[in-house]
């Protein structure tokens, strides 16, 4: 325990001010049994106050950050003196010296300070005397404490029991994990008193208001609408390979180590972005798409903050599927970005290499001769796929795929002879193909057919050919580094 360890200076990161507080003060009446320590709570607003009994009128009321300062700086008497938002007023070099002063003279006066805000940057000065607590966010069994209690509440507003569906009770109770107390209580209220009930239709509010507490920084994508691999033409051999981890994935094959993720490798518009969303389909979950560009901030030490803070909300979503897209372009690095991407790389490996919540992370890649080597290396990701240009089999998949979606009458026939005249077309290219068809047949007034689609093809040169020199070069490092995706 901090406090019985004789710790001058803690830290608390926290938005459950009432919560720690509480806490604070059953742990320091066990810390300072039998010492006769007074527990102290100071606002800027409100001043200095006991917090361990009731002063009424007689308590002493010390407002200003330096004035209060002096006054534990002079005091005689033991405590523990807890400072609520005190982190703007670490920038004066005055205050700082003052609370080394006090920290240094534990031995003489045990006076032990904590900072507790939402995020307090503690100046070099400080650090050395520092601990840090993380509080922990409620179990499973606080959860359904949590949601008995606004079930109980429901009922005594309304004269009789929520209905509840024991499935989706579970699930609400899974879903609100790696939430505060609060937040937790007020997404449980908001699928009770809704319509007097918990229910599976409940859930996707539950998590997409919970997506929108934990992304604070903006830097996370909710993606409500996964994809199937019936969208998909290929990629046989990644379904399959998905498939058979999904049971050690999901838990339900305790003896099974959880796979971590892969990493796609494709040319530019092979279905690498679909695959992620067809993934999270696969696996039954969530997926997030972190931006990494979004990230990166000019200051020194906020972009790897920034990542440590998306994880984390990740982590708060989990089980979900971890989509990050282009990873080449954040973190290729170069040599104006003063060692910010090695930075975030160091941040983003330790974390892949010690995270142990149910994420599976899925990152594609364009160009992976860009990337730093201890990125790629065997043990980051599970498997490196290589999404290739689709064969004649999977491109004749995706023409009848878009025709479909489109209510475009299709034969297999045509599709495999139109998948024979598309050499080297990827599926977004093939897909272009099929929507540039439909406008042209609204502009001549006539039926859509597959004509109209050969057309197309014929007047469109493929990447494979206006990069072509680039595309075979990726295909031929791939051969025998990767396994192919189909």
């Amino acid at each position: 325990m901090l406090l019985a360890s004789h710790f001058a200076l803690i830290v608390i990161e926290s938005r459950e001010e009432s919560r720690v507080l509480q806490l604070i003060t059953e742990a320091s009446i066990k810390a300072v049994r039998g010492r006769n320590w007074a527990i102290f709570q100071w606002t800027v607003t409100e001043g200095l106050r006991r917090a361990d009994m009731d002063m009424g009128a007689a308590q002493r009321t010390v407002s200003e950050p330096a004035q209060l300062l002096r006054h534990l700086k002079a005091t005689p008497m033991a405590g523990i003196y807890v400072l609520l938002d005190f982190h703007p007023y670490l920038s004066d070099p005055i205050n700082v010296r003052m609370i080394k002063d006090i920290a240094q003279g534990y031995e003489k006066v045990p006076r032990t300070i904590v900072l507790l805000s939402h995020e307090v940057t503690v100046p070099d000065e400080l650090e050395h005397l520092t601990a840090r607590l993380k509080l922990g966010v409620p179990t499973r069994n606080e959860r359904a404490m949590v949601v008995n209690k606004v079930a109980a509440a429901w009922q005594q507003a309304n004269g009789r029991s929520v209905k509840i569906d024991s499935t989706a009770l579970e699930q609400l109770i899974d879903n609100l994990a790696g939430l505060e107390v609060p937040d937790t209580e007020r997404l449980a209220r908001q699928a009770i008193f809704n319509d007097g009930a918990i229910t599976l239709a409940d859930m996707p509010g539950v998590l997409a208001a919970k997506y929108e507490l934990l992304n604070r920084g903006g830097t996370l994508s909710y993606e409500p609408d996964t994809a199937k691999f019936a969208d998909i033409g290929g990629l046989a051999r990644l379904r399959q390979w998905l498939i058979s981890r999904k049971a050690a994935f999901d838990g339900s094959a305790p003896g099974l180590d959880p796979p971590k993720g892969v990493m796609l490798l494709g040319v530019q518009g092979c279905g690498k972005s679909l695959a992620a969303r067809a993934a999270a389909g696969i696996l039954s979950v969530p997926l997030l798409r972190l931006d990494f560009g979004a990230l990166y901030s000019k200051w020194h030490g906020e972009s790897e903050k920034n990542l440590r803070e998306s994880l984390r909300a990740a982590e708060g979503l989990a089980p979900c599927v971890l989509w990050i897209d282009e990873m080449e372009k954040a973190l290729a690095g170069g040599d104006g970005d003063s060692g910010t991407s090695r930075r975030v790389l160091g941040t983003f490996l330790t974390w892949l290499a010690e995270q142990r919540s149910k994420i599976f992370v899925i990152a594609t890649c364009n160009d992976i001769t860009s990337l730093p080597p201890e990125l790629v290396r065997k043990g980051r990701f599970d498997e490196i796929f290589f999404v290739d240009l689709p064969n004649l089999k999977a491109r004749a998949e995706i023409l009848g795929i878009h025709a479909r979606k489109r209510n475009i009458k299709l034969s297999e026939v045509e599709a495999i002879k139109l998948a024979e005249r598309s050499e080297g077309f990827s599926g977004a290219e093939l897909e272009q193909a099929v929507v540039a068809a439909l406008y042209t047949a609204h502009s001549l007034k006539q039926p859509m057919n597959a004509a109209l689609i050969a057309r197309e093809l014929a007047a469109t040169q493929p990447l494979s050919v206006v990069m072509g020199e680039q595309v075979a070069s990726l295909r031929a490092w791939a051969r025998d580094r990767t396994v192919p995706a189909d």
